[in-house]
């Protein structure tokens, strides 16, 4: 499964049902703590970790560890899809409504924000199928049509802790021994396209970046030095796809 660019004008932490997506916490649905009390912070936030890529097998022990018959299976199935098969930043996932997706030319058009570059990723049938089945079983759940594309099985907003407590619950599951969070899927994405030295160019439209210089940046830390150098050297194809 593999995404093409089209240019566009152990165990939960408390408070969560094991894979359920239902929120039972202390903090409201936004994360907040009750009037005085500090937002949600994560333990882990401002520490600095090494980057470790997952491969391409990894990513599908991964999604094979999601029950392939539950409802919060065949969601968390499709989440991982947009972020690893989409890149999309896990910001932008939860931001996904049904609309976003286009089944005609099975596509993601992601919500612009924070100053990103509007862009549409349309994926291979194979992804694609993973999060039309999550379409079709949201309609036999009932859930809104304007509720957010991944919602608890009562059409509330799955928040990124949420998200942040399941990719390494199912890391153990499938035996990652890396630390496999969104984000390191948006790394795995575009370490793929590196790998198959895609234009500079096409690479920075599939992820969004405003700046060259961010992508440039951004391979520093997941592409050898060698690979770098024959993407920038790389002409970019006519609106190619990065698989062609």
């Amino acid at each position: 499964m593999a995404a093409v660019l089209q240019r566009h004008p152990s165990r939960s932490p408390p408070g969560y049902a094991a894979c359920s997506g239902k929120r039972h916490g202390r903090y409201g649905t936004d994360m907040n703590g009750p009037a005085g009390r500090a937002p949600y912070r994560p333990a882990n936030a401002g520490k600095k970790y090494p980057v470790e890529l997952l491969a391409p097998a990894e990513v599908e022990a991964l999604i094979g560890a999601c029950s392939d018959r539950r409802s919060t299976g065949i969601r968390n199935r499709a989440l991982i899809v947009a972020l690893y098969e989409g890149g999309l930043r896990v910001s932008e996932v939860l931001a996904l409504l049904p609309s976003n997706l286009d089944r005609t030319h099975r596509s993601i058009t992601p919500p612009r924000r924070n100053g990103n570059k509007e862009r549409s990723v349309q994926l291979e049938s194979a992804a694609f199928a993973v999060l039309e089945r999550w379409l079709d079983r949201r309609e036999r759940l009932r859930l809104e049509t304007g509720s957010l594309l991944f919602c608890t099985l009562e059409g509330r907003p799955l928040q990124s802790a949420y998200v942040r407590a399941l990719l390494p619950r199912l890391a153990r599951k499938a035996g990652i021994a890396k630390r496999v969070h969104a984000h390191g899927l948006r790394h795995a994405h575009a370490a793929r396209l590196a790998d198959k030295q895609v234009p500079l160019e096409i690479l920075q439209a599939a992820l969004g970046h405003v700046s060259r210089r961010t992508t440039g940046q951004y391979l520093r830390h997941i592409a050898p030095p060698h690979l770098i150098v024959a993407m920038r050297a790389r002409p970019r194809a006519s609106r190619e796809s990065p698989d062609s």
